[in-house]
């Protein structure tokens, strides 16, 4: 017997659809019907092992490769609400359907919450990233943190001492350079504003407006990770915030403290590589525990070439054995090529897809010098890895303040993020991350607090839930 409906519009990019997917599967799992609503850009990240699950329906409406958030005059936003409306209309004029309860909206398309309302369906507001950056951004703007001066750290009412706004918070490059694939959809303070650019710290949060008359909000993080920045952000917004997440594939929590295999936990084929997971696991094998350092920067953002020019010098001079993921952009770059070669064993050079799971649940991986966009944190801080941060754009930069100063697992790879990352720092950085025990011992004891199942404040949210919606019907 089905509870009712629930419908759950997804925003653009993986990093959105796959904690979306998985919110699915968590809705199913109480007795509700999901049915997906994703923009038709996406359709190859949706697998039809997931299409094809009782009780699910996928919807792809109209999208374009524009913002995230296109102006009420785009034509693939008009359609989009027409295609929605149309389901809805039919939906709920079919005799026998399960009643629709509500609709859980990613913020990046909060302008689809005046077609629900059009039908009284009430809306919750979907973060797929951290309850920390929207804490940060809408605490900074309530607290007017643009004009903090030098030596002077502003704390924000309600959240806690160590996460105070300092000049060096600040201190950001305009905007983060792609050099590892194309532009893609912004993450979260990265949102276009009037009069071009991205907006600053201080600023207005851009995704405020998008889920202003939402019932309650969703965050895919935890109370273990993020229990202030939850609170914080239900008392601000005066309705109940929960966090449901990480919305990471099932496999992922109920595991043996053993190694992960990608393809089994995300359900993918190898992907084009120079090394398939075998390969990795034996490069792996041959290296001592902990002493590895993994170096990602995802799909999305990158640093600049200058920047990656100085990494690539950083990892040539450091002794730390290194896995590095440059993707398929970077693969035949000569940079990359003489590193490989200087290096020789100490180093494995990964061109194109890799299989990240698989690497940060190896015992020879002992740091993560990572961009920290929130679903690489998450996956990262269930398996015990600290980080070296080196945050791009966005949401990034409250991430990092959150891993480095308020879990303490970490470091920044440079204070001023404004000026170009050097080698020094880089070479500084490593070296601080790879062989300080209390870091290591920290991000021990924040795995051991999951264990090998998912969350239970998140499973007693995902309940809270189910009792919310069940008592406004």
């Amino acid at each position: 017997m089905s509870y009712g409906e629930v419908f759950v519009v997804t925003g653009s990019g993986q990093g959105h659809v796959h904690p979306s997917m998985e919110l699915c599967h968590h809705l199913l799992s109480r007795g509700f019907l999901a049915t997906l609503v994703a923009p038709s850009t996406l359709s190859s990240s949706i697998p039809s092992s997931f299409s094809s699950l009782a009780g699910v329906t996928v919807l792809r409406v109209s999208s374009s490769p524009g913002p995230p958030m296109p102006s009420s005059s785009d034509p693939a936003r008009q359609q989009a609400i027409k295609d929605l409306s149309d389901h809805l209309s039919a939906r709920i004029e079919t005799v026998g359907s399960p009643r629709v309860l509500c609709a859980i909206v990613d913020f990046q398309l909060g302008w689809t919450k005046e077609v629900f309302w059009k039908f009284d369906v009430p809306v919750v507001g979907f973060f797929t990233f951290s309850a920390c950056a929207a804490a940060m951004e809408l605490g900074s703007w309530k607290a007017q943190v643009g004009d903090v001066g030098p030596g002077e750290a502003r704390s924000i009412p309600g959240l806690p001492e160590e996460m105070s706004m300092t000049l060096s918070d600040l201190k950001r490059k305009p905007m983060g350079h792609r050099p590892l694939g194309p532009a893609v959809a912004l993450p979260s303070g990265q949102g276009p504003k009037p009069g071009g650019g991205p907006p600053k710290p201080g600023d207005r949060p851009p995704w405020l407006s998008p889920i202003e008359g939402s019932v309650a909000l969703m965050f895919n993080t935890c109370a273990e990770l993020e229990a202030p920045f939850l609170e914080y952000m239900g008392v601000q917004m005066g309705i109940p915030a929960w966090g449901v997440g990480p919305l990471l594939p099932d496999r992922y929590w109920n595991r043996s403290d053993s190694l992960m295999s990608d393809r089994e936990i995300r359900g993918e084929h190898q992907r084009d590589s120079n090394i398939g997971e075998d390969g990795v696991i034996s490069w792996l094998g041959e290296k001592p525990r902990r002493s590895v350092l993994y170096v990602a920067f995802g799909s999305e953002t990158g640093p600049t070439e200058e920047e990656l020019s100085e990494l690539g010098s950083a990892l040539g001079e450091s002794t730390w054995p290194f896995i590095w993921a440059v993707g398929s952009k970077m693969g035949s770059s000569e940079m990359v090529d003489k590193l490989e070669e200087k290096v020789g064993d100490r180093g494995l050079i990964i061109r194109g897809w890799a299989p990240q799971l698989l690497i940060l649940s190896h015992p020879s991986t002992g740091g993560f010098l990572s961009h920290c966009g929130w679903n690489s944190t998450a996956e990262a801080l269930g398996l015990g890895v600290p980080f070296l941060a080196w945050p791009i754009m966005g949401d990034q930069h409250h991430n990092t303040k959150l891993v480095v100063k308020y879990l303490k697992v970490g470091y920044k790879v440079a204070e001023d993020m404004s000026e170009t990352v050097r080698k020094d720092q880089i070479v500084k950085g490593i070296e601080s991350l790879m062989s300080d025990e209390k870091v290591h011992q920290r991000a021990a004891e924040l795995k051991a607090v999951f264990g090998f199942e998912f969350p239970a404040s998140s499973t007693r949210a995902l309940d809270a839930f189910k009792e919310f919606v069940s008592s406004k019907e």
